[in-house]
């Protein structure tokens, strides 16, 4: 048998032997340890000598005494003070639990620290109750225990936690927990807390940043959506928000006055912003609203993510890798305005944009909708300004064209006019002049024939005495020659004449039928002009006149009178004015 170095353990103390790795003897009823170990640790419960084996005992005939009793006295006559004596059959639960506690209190004389992560937390009558528990990286349960924080100490210990991290005790975040295990028969096991580690708390926060920080940027898409072309105007935003939340009745204020005057169209998305499973809500909304808005081919200008201030822990939600990634992924945009001035979370630094409040979100909306609006007022200006110069412009030249147009008109068809006249007065010249040539011609040949014939008659009575029969004949045969050629001539110069007068009759026509197309157009446009002139002299015609104050003077018999000298002495005239006539009679001239 096994050497044994046996203890004298108080009944209170067994669980402290025990927690050393003290060992319990059923026969004997005593605690033992190997002689190799470390007995220093268990010098306050006086050593035994070392034994081989066990020592004898007075032999029990009760059943009960060949099982283990833990909570068994020393051989004595009757247990005192807080030592256990095992009944004949059992013990009782409280006795069991109350051993449990005695021994678990002598074990954790004070508090131990401790990593948790809260699960739930209650408050009572100032009391804080916990529920805590560790996971593994796989998010599996490794342990559980309940916990509280007595009123006098929450009282102290909560409010310089919440300064110094800016979180609050609640479900989700991780703490450093100086904590007492206590056990009591009536509730089971727990532990009270009396100290925080503020500064692992923030470690923690952070180091779940650092973690998404760095994957991202391993991926390559940290900076993706700073990358994507700002908008120019905002005419449609998306914004997802908690429902009823602090930070979007701010955001709407003045969201809203931008959407009354159809300056910018607001869709607006809920979802959880805290606890397990605000960030799947999130992007689902998201995908959700971006997909509706790509099916009726009317994307937003931007994405805008807000929520009112909190608790760092509150906000710690949202340092989560899949919605940050989503953010990084977008091609649109995104302007987050989370808590206040001094929160900050992963998505502030993978977002387009990071505002400290959701108001200046909207601010900044606002103001670039602001810009766009004042350069388009003096772009348009600018081009009201320039028309308006044209068209000064254009009128100008228009004006200058009409005066030129009209005073080449009047010009061209005075030219036209005086070259007709000339042409008319050249044709008429030429015929006259051909028509007295051809009478000249031919009152010189008759002149001729006659003076011919004259002297041949003369001739003829000469030798009249001598050749009276010859003569007479050849006279009669020279002036039937004479007749004959005296009609020859005379038809010919007639012939010539009628040929010239056709022949300048025709270069007349051709001049004409010339002249005429030149002067056409000319005279078609000096009539229209001349027709407008006609208007306007028959609008002034004798009624105007009338109106104008005058009068016109006819005679007896009705003919106008227009100078002094148609106007006898004491003659009969009719004077008619604008609404009437009357009759008078002229005195003597002077």
């Amino acid at each position: 048998m096994e050497e044994r170095h046996y203890l004298n353990v108080p009944f209170k103390e067994k669980d402290a032997a025990k927690a050393l790795g003290a060992r319990y003897d059923p026969e004997s009823r005593r605690w033992w340890v190997r002689p190799d170990v470390d007995l220093s640790a268990f010098a306050r419960w006086d050593q035994l000598p070392s034994t081989t084996g066990a020592p004898a005992v007075p032999a029990r005939s009760d059943p009960a005494a060949s099982a283990p009793d833990l909570f068994a006295s020393r051989e004595v006559a009757a247990p005192t003070g807080g030592e256990l004596a095992a009944p004949a059959k059992g013990i009782p639960l409280s006795r069991l639990l109350g051993g449990v506690a005695t021994a678990i209190a002598q074990a954790f004389k004070g508090g131990v620290w401790t990593m948790v992560e809260v699960v739930n937390v209650k408050l009572g009558n100032g009391h804080v109750y916990l529920e805590l528990s560790e996971r593994d990286k796989a998010g599996q349960v490794l342990a559980k225990a309940h916990a509280m924080i007595w009123a006098n100490v929450a009282g102290k210990i909560l409010p310089e936690f919440e300064r110094a991290t800016g979180a609050t005790i609640g479900a989700g975040i991780k703490l450093l927990v100086r904590a007492k295990p206590s056990f009591k028969a009536q509730y089971g096991f727990s532990l009270e807390i009396d100290a925080i580690d503020s500064e692992y708390t923030l470690g923690d926060l952070e180091a779940r940043k650092k973690e998404i920080r760095a994957r991202l940027q391993r991926e390559g898409v940290f900076e993706q959506n700073k990358q994507v072309p700002a908008p120019w105007d905002f005419t449609s935003v998306l914004v997802v928000a908690p429902h009823e939340a602090a930070g979007l009745g701010d955001f709407r204020k003045e969201s809203d006055r931008l959407a009354q005057f159809d300056i910018c169209r607001f869709t607006y998305v809920h979802s959880r912003f805290q606890g397990e499973g605000a960030a799947r809500e999130i992007v689902a909304a998201l995908t959700a609203a971006l997909e509706e808005c790509a099916a009726a081919d009317d994307l937003p200008d931007a994405i805008v993510i807000i929520r009112g201030g909190g608790a760092v822990n509150d906000l710690a939600w949202l340092n989560d890798y899949d919605l940050a990634r989503f953010i990084c992924d977008q091609q649109l945009p995104v302007l987050t305005g989370i808590g206040h001035e001094r929160d900050s979370t992963i998505l502030d630094e993978v977002a387009f944009s990071k505002f400290d409040t959701p108001s200046k979100v909207i601010g900044a909306i606002e103001k670039l909708i602001a810009r766009r609006a004042r350069e388009a007022k003096a772009a348009s200006e600018a081009i009201m300004s320039t028309a308006a110069r044209a068209v000064r412009e254009m009128r100008t030249a228009v004006e200058r064209a009409h005066g030129q147009v009209a005073a080449d008109s009047a010009a061209s068809v005075a030219r036209v006019r005086q070259k007709s006249r000339d042409a008319m007065n050249a044709i008429g010249m030429a015929a006259v002049r051909d028509v007295h040539q051809a009478g000249r011609e031919s009152l010189r040949l008759v002149t001729q024939v006659r003076a011919d014939a004259a002297a041949q008659v003369a001739t003829a009575r000469q030798l009249v005495p001598k050749h009276m029969t010859e003569v007479q004949a050849r006279a009669t045969a020279g002036l039937a020659d004479a007749r004959s050629t005296s009609r020859v001539s005379l038809n010919t110069v007639l012939d010539r004449a009628s040929a010239g007068a056709r022949s300048a009759r025709r270069q007349a026509d051709t001049q004409f039928a010339v002249m005429g197309e030149r002067a056409a157009t000319t005279l078609s446009r000096a009539r229209a002009n001349s027709e407008g002139l006609m208007r306007e002299i028959t609008g002034q015609g004798p009624e105007k006149t009338l109106n104008r104050g005058f009068a016109i003077v006819r005679d007896g018999a009705g003919t106008p009178i227009t100078s002094l000298a148609q106007a006898g002495p004491d003659q009969p005239i009719e004077i008619q004015f604008r609404d009437g006539t009357m009759g008078a009679r002229t005195g003597k001239q002077n």
